[in-house]
């Protein structure tokens, strides 16, 4: 047990996916397909131009995401999946439900500690 608990792969996987802006990202090419920067950027309100182009890139080197750029005048990229990113949408789907379950969870302790 020791062996499989020194060789943990947890944390080279949390730090592809961790973030603030990078599971909104996933979740939202997953859920809603193929998309240009400027529609990423309308579905997040709070991200800067210059923290979306970041976290796209990073997904981009680890393979998650795929950016196309067509030769026009202006450019066009476009952002999707790529079959390899999208193996995480099981592990996205049960991330949530377990986010969905805490809530719940913490919303019970503290109405039990109110009562107390």
């Amino acid at each position: 047990m020791k062996d499989e608990v020194s060789q943990c792969r947890v944390e080279e996987a949390l730090e592809i996916v961790v973030g603030k802006w990078k599971p909104v990202i996933i979740l939202y090419l997953l859920h809603e397909g193929t998309k240009r920067f400027s529609e990423l950027k309308r579905s997040m309100p709070g991200i800067t131009q210059k923290m979306l182009t970041k976290q796209l890139r990073e997904l981009e080197e680890e393979d998650i995401i795929q950016r196309v750029v067509y030769p026009q005048v202006p450019p066009k990229v476009e952002y999707s999946m790529t079959d390899y990113g999208r193996t995480l949408s099981p592990i996205l789907e049960a991330m949530h439900e377990w986010g969905t379950q805490h809530v719940l969870h913490k919303k019970t302790l503290e109405s039990v500690e109110k009562q107390a």
